[in-house]
């Protein structure tokens, strides 16, 4: 009677190994169950040896064309990819819809991974899946291959994917998944375009004022020299910033420069991080967006890695490394702790000070029914849409701010130049008027 060799996970997600004599693979899957536990890896102990002997060898690469099957290796609905760096999100988002559609029509994980594989142009994501499907052939699971992968995919995916795997339901997570990036870069792409109108415009006023320090003031300057009368104060201080400017152009942009590595090397300390999250969910008008954002992506996250199945304690963790936000991570693991001590979660997102009261009562009625992954993507449904809501009103109340801040810079160096002038035809006038009066009788 042939022998298998089992990986497992018990109740409460401890691993264990063991080695049964069984007829069969399938045989070995049902007394592993029996002995309550869920099986992810199940090898033929002969096999297993054998594969373990030819690692030392270089290991050709699987042909495109090779079926589904693997040697000595045994794989639970393994299936799908995810988010990282390296492939851009939305690349990935298409791979892991298409990757949800075939494995739903019902076809076998790798023989799907080697179809996605053949029409991906991205070559990093090629590549990605060609030894995705390579490992799996070789009889890892598809999370522990996701694994060996943290550029591409993160923690969250594969958890869920694992999560997906245990339950049998991984074609629902390859799903939500999918739904999931998608939602998330839609709220990215609408902060992105509220915020592209006024860095436009920042940048435009920016140029102008460049432009007319470093060459129309200067022509200005000259004109005013052989006037010979004193120039106004707001002239010369304008002149004086023209020069500042103008002689001292790669100082001024070295300096600039110096100022951004300080800024840049300050948010990564400590205290430098958390005072800059802390401010960016303050600042006016930003400040109630990334609140809203945040808020959204803490219960969207938490939420789904509930609903697949990830464990409290583990989808926490998760959700406190991909916050984004200092203050929310913070948040995240007093709620951690909490539940850790057996606690609920409601009292320390009361206490942090990050969320709302609404969503504290939201999510204290979703523990007491035991409905909190609903309650959770309700909640990000409903700040998605006051996302879009806070977006339009900070685009509007931006538009004017910005026009506004380009006409008092272009409207200041237009009057400081010609102060000068109005001065000069003033006296002009003056003295015109003087000299006609004493030539009367």
């Amino acid at each position: 009677m042939p022998k298998y060799n089992y990986v497992a996970l018990d109740a409460r997600g401890n691993e264990s190994k063991g080695s049964i004599e069984v007829g069969s693979q399938n045989e070995a899957i049902g007394r592993v169950k029996e002995m309550g536990l869920f099986p992810t890896k199940i090898t033929e102990a002969d096999k297993e040896d054998k594969a373990a002997g030819k690692k030392t060898k270089a290991k050709p690469a699987a042909r495109p064309g090779s079926g589904g099957k693997k040697k000595g290796g045994f794989n639970l609905n393994i299936k799908i990819p995810g988010l990282g760096g390296g492939v851009k999100p939305k690349v990935l988002t298409t791979f892991t819809r298409q990757l949800a559609t075939l494995v739903d029509a019902g076809l076998p994980l790798l023989r799907g991974l080697r179809v996605l594989e053949k029409q991906e142009r991205n070559a990093t994501l090629k590549g990605v899946l060609a030894e995705l499907a390579t490992s799996i052939e070789g009889g890892s699971t598809f999370s522990e291959a996701l694994a060996q992968h943290p550029k591409v995919f993160n923690r969250l995916f594969v958890n869920m994917v694992k999560a997906g795997e245990l339950g049998g339901v991984l074609e629902v997570v390859l799903k939500r998944l999918a739904e999931f990036s998608e939602k998330a870069q839609k709220i990215k792409g609408k902060v992105k375009a509220a915020m592209f109108y006024p860095v436009a415009v920042l940048i435009v006023a920016i140029g102008i004022m460049i432009l007319l320090m470093c060459f129309v003031v200067p022509k200005f300057k000259d004109v005013f020299a052989g006037m010979g009368f004193k120039l106004p104060w707001f002239t010369t201080f304008v002149m004086g910033i023209s020069d500042l400017i103008k002689n001292n152009i790669l100082a001024s942009l070295g300096a600039l420069v110096v100022l951004v590595i300080l800024f840049l090397m300050f948010i990564k300390t400590k205290f430098g991080r958390h005072s800059w999250d802390k401010f960016k969910l303050k600042m006016p008008p930003t400040g109630p967006v990334v609140t809203k954002v945040s808020i959204s992506r803490f219960a969207r996250t938490l939420g789904t890695l509930v609903s697949s199945g990830v464990p409290i304690l583990q989808a926490l963790n998760i959700v406190k490394e991909t916050a984004g936000n200092v203050i929310i991570s913070n948040a995240v693991a007093l709620v951690h702790e909490s539940v850790k001590e057996g606690e609920t979660i409601t009292a320390p997102l009361e206490a942090s000070g990050a969320f709302p009261p609404m969503v504290v009562s939201m999510v204290d009625v979703g523990e007491q029914t035991g409905a909190l992954p609903e309650m959770l993507l309700k909640i990000a449904d409903g700040y998605d849409e006051e996302v879009d809501n806070a977006v339009a009103a900070m685009t509007s109340l931006l538009e004017p701010i910005m026009i506004v801040f380009l006409a008092v810079i272009v409207g200041s160096i237009v009057i400081a130049m010609f102060l000068p002038l109005i001065q000069m035809i003033t006296n002009l006038s003056g003295d015109d008027a003087g000299g006609s009066g004493a030539a009367k009788p």
